[in-house]
Formats: structure tokens, sequence, C-alpha cells
């Protein structure tokens, strides 16, 4: 059964690969359909004009060996007839023009000597009768003409169709009063060559239209082989493969057009080569002052401890004048420190060296303690059952907390409600608060970092990294957080984790052991 899946789905892929390439917006398509279409309309123009001047050729080359026959015959046997023939005489007579050489049928009319119309006829075709000749042509034939030349009458003649059979008929009269004679020639057999010859011309179309989409799919591949090629490249160079470049021969457009994609490319690794040097520059300095910054930060932390319990304690040993000095420092200090800690964990998001620490955590139990941990428990307002069990960083989700549930208090004042739910094996924590809300130009932002809601006001208490830290250790479980405004008023920051951040952790640590082992490899190199 497995086998025969396997087989039906190749099936239908293969299928699939095959309408791709022929529907009708694809190139290729168009370029053999085109070529087909003038291919035709140059064949079938050909064939119509070959077969038009061939079939006059054939008809008149026949017909005018027929009327000159014909003619003669009246002239040397119809002319010999007397004034008033016989019935026998026209009989014989009429026998004797049909056995020429082109085998047609005769009618001889004439006057017996008290006027009565006489028919002499060969005989054939079922008997060729007078009706059967059109009255026009009769008409014609009996009218003399009045010109300056020997003939009274003149030679007419007619094609006719008799059961999708072609004839030839004609007549004329013999001058000085001699018997009137009609011709009746088939012309079935020209038609029959005319039918073959466009049979002929037909199979000619055909195989001419073969040929040209033979000839439009050869000329397809050439054009488009390059274009599937440059294609193929650049969703390489999409995927990042910057190295990426297209092998280029001949002097023609398609030619050119790899050589603007290789300086393009070119171009552009060196760009991207120069950002990433200069960003991995400006992470390095980061990181670096970040590290030269906590040697000396946690001798000022020390004293300012050692201020701040002087302050405390209310002794009287610290001058008044100063202590608002005193404060400043300690408040300082301590956003300082903030900013540190910040600026490293942000470093250590950028170098991916960031690793979770997965513990089996109560979720409500968590939340309480970070509430707990930082006094907000009378300005928070917490919806949770305990015994929701997820295998999560505490850390990791301690900040995250932190981070949502400080900013409400912060920009949207207490009463902060959170409240927790389970839903397709995530965890889902959602964190509302009562304040203004979030400015809706404002909402793309709030994850960027530095970001200030307020341009006028670019200093205060917070960082700016807060809630895109926040986002990192959502993002390294595998989960997400969005924000949005909710319709009874406030913001509202709803934060999704997996259950079981398990493979995630193992997929990042086989990451983190592979760049490892590279740079012990370039180290060695």
């Amino acid at each position: 059964m497995t086998k025969a899946q396997g087989g039906f789905r190749g099936w239908v892929a293969a299928r699939k690969g095959v309408w791709s390439r022929l529907r009708f917006t694809s190139l290729r398509l168009r370029l053999v359909v085109v070529f087909g279409l003038v291919a035709l309309t140059a064949a079938v123009s050909a064939s119509g004009i070959a077969y038009w001047l061939n079939r006059e050729a054939v008809l008149t080359r026949t017909q005018d060996a027929v009327l000159r026959d014909f003619e003669q015959q009246m002239q040397n046997r119809a002319g010999l007839l007397p004034q008033n023939p016989s019935q026998d005489e026209l009989q014989h007579t009429a026998g004797q023009m049909a056995n020429s050489s082109q085998r047609f049928t005769v009618l001889l009319v004439a006057e017996d000597a008290d006027g009565k119309p006489m028919y002499g006829s060969s005989g054939g075709l079922d008997g060729f009768t007078l009706a059967d000749v059109p009255k026009s042509l009769r008409t014609a034939v009996n009218e003399k003409q009045q010109v300056d030349n020997k003939s009274e009458y003149r030679l007419y003649w007619q094609r006719i169709s008799d059961d999708d059979t072609p004839y030839l008929i004609a007549g004329t009269r013999v001058n000085g009063g001699g018997p009137t004679g009609y011709m009746l020639k088939s012309l079935e057999q020209e038609a029959k060559d005319l039918n073959s010859l466009a049979w002929s011309l037909g199979i000619a179309t055909g195989l001419a239209l073969i040929g040209s989409a033979l000839l439009a799919q050869a000329a397809a591949t050439t054009v488009l082989k390059p274009v599937q090629r440059l294609g193929v490249a650049a969703r390489r160079l999409g995927e990042g493969k910057l190295d990426t470049r297209l092998r280029v021969s001949g002097t023609d457009e398609l030619a050119d057009l790899s050589r603007t994609f290789n300086n393009a490319a070119e171009a552009l690794e060196k760009r991207v080569a120069d950002m990433a040097g200069r960003d991995e520059a400006s992470r390095r300095f980061v990181a670096d002052m970040s590290h030269e910054l906590r040697t000396p930060l946690t001798a000022i932390t020390a004293v300012t401890e050692v201020l701040e319990e002087e302050l405390e304690a209310e002794t009287g040993s610290m001058d008044p004048m100063i202590e608002p000095a005193v404060r400043l420092v300690v408040s300082e200090t301590r956003r300082l420190n903030d900013l540190v800690e910040n600026l490293m964990e942000v470093t250590r998001f950028d170098a991916g060296t960031a690793r979770l620490v997965l513990d089996d955590v109560d979720v409500a139990d968590q939340i309480t303690a970070c509430i707990d941990a930082r006094a907000w428990l009378d300005a928070v307002d917490l919806d949770a059952e305990r015994g929701l069990m997820a295998r999560l960083d505490p850390r990791r989700l301690d900040v995250i907390l932190a981070n949502l549930i400080g900013n409400a208090l912060k920009h949207g004042g207490s009463p902060v409600r959170v409240s927790i739910r389970e839903a397709d094996d995530s965890v889902v924590i959602t964190v509302r608060d009562h304040g203004p809300g979030i400015p809706e130009d404002v909402l793309p932002h709030v994850f960027d970092r530095f970001y200030k809601a307020s341009a006028s006001r670019p200093r205060s208490e917070g960082s700016g990294l807060g809630l895109s830290i926040a986002l990192e250790n959502a993002h390294i479980h595998g989960g997400d957080i969005t924000a949005a405004n909710s319709p009874e008023g406030g913001a509202v920051f709803t934060l999704r984790l997996p259950r079981d951040a398990s493979k995630l952790a193992e997929q990042d640590e086989n990451e983190g052991n592979g760049k490892n082992a590279d740079g012990a490899q370039k180290g060695a190199a």
C-alpha cells in the first residue's frame, strides 16, 4: 500500500510539474503558440494561394481544350449539314462530334422543312436534352452579334453543378443558318485532382505546423534555459547564498543579463559583508562596553548601597543638603545597572549564545512569585488556577512577566489583570491594563529596541529594551508576544508559549555545538 501511495503521489507531482510548465501564463507555451500561429497562417495562406492558382490553371486548361475542340467540331461537322437536315443526319453528326478527343456529349438542334425543331443527341450522360441547358445560356447562344466580323453567333459557356459533380456546358450556332450545338463535359476528374491537391496541401500544412511547433520548442528551450538558470540563481540569492553566480557565455542580450546579475550579486555580497562587519563590530563594542562597565559599576553599586542604608537608617549623619543628590545617585545607579544587564542580554541574543535552562514549573506559582518579588500584589489581579504545568526556563519566564506587568503598571496604571489559559498544547498569558491604550501608530513599534512612544521625552525610567528582551525570550521558547488595544479600554499583551520547549532547547544546543566545532576548525586552520 505504501509503495502504491508513493507511486500515485509521484505521478501526481509529475502531472503538476507538466501542467506548471504548460500553463498559459508560461513563456514557453506562449512562444510555442505564437510560432504555431505564425506557421499556421503562413502555411494556410501559401496553401490557399497554391490551390487557387492550380485550380484556375487546371480548369482553364481543360476548359480551353474542350471549347476549342467543340468549336472546331461545330465548324467541320455541323457546318456541313444542310439547311434542314433529317433526324438521322443530326443524330449521326452528334455522335461523330462526341467521339472527338475530349469525349463530351453533344446536342444538336435544327428545324425541318416545316419549321419544327429536331434534336440529335450523342446519348451519353442519361440523355442530354435542351432542358439541361440553362435558359440564360440558350438566350445568349441564339442572340446575333452586330459586329464587324465574320461570325454572326459566338460561343458561350457556363459551369454548372449537378449532384456535387461539376460540368462545363457550352453552346454556339453555325453561321449562315446552320444548326445550334450544345456541349456537356464532366469535370469530375479535374475535381478529383483538385481534391487530391487540397488533401496534399492540408497534409503539408499539418506537417509545417508540427515542424514549427518542434522548432518553437527548440527555440523556447534555447531562450528560456538561461532565464530558468537566472530564476534559480535569484532564488538562491534570496535564500541568502550571496556567492551565487551565473556562467556567462556569448555576447547576446541574455549574456548581458547574466553579467548584470553577476555584477549585482557581487555588489550585494560586498554590501552585505560590509554591513555584517559593521554590525558585528557594533555588537562587539556593546558587549565589550557592557563588560567593561560592570567592574566600575560594581564598586559604584556597593557605595550607593552604603549611602542608601545611611538614608534608611535616619541616624542624622547624612547632611540634609546632599540627601536629594544621594537619592538621585542611588536611583540612577540602579537604572545604569539595569541598562548594562539588558545590553548584555541583548548581545547574547544577537550572538546566538542565549540558551534555555528548562524546568517543570507551575505557571500560576511562577507568576505569583514574580509579582511578590516586586511587591506588586496590591496592584495586580491574578486570574489563574494552579496546576497548569509547563516545561520552560523559569528565569526567562520571570523576565518576560516582569517586563510585561511592569510596563502595564508604568504606562497603564493599576489594576493590571493577568489571566492564564491553555490552548493547543500552549500556555497563553494575557496582561491587560486599564490605561488609555497604545496609539495605533505606536503599536507596530512597541517591541523595537530603544523605541520611545514620545519623541519629545526621550529620557524615561526605562531603557527601551524591556519589551524587546521579553519578545526575544518568548522566541527562544518557540513562542510569541502580541500587543493590541482592548475594546473595553487599555492595552493587552498576549504571551503564547509551548508547554514543552525541550525540542527547541535541544535544537539550539546542537546548533551551538556545531558553531563551536566550526570555530575550533577555523582556529586550528
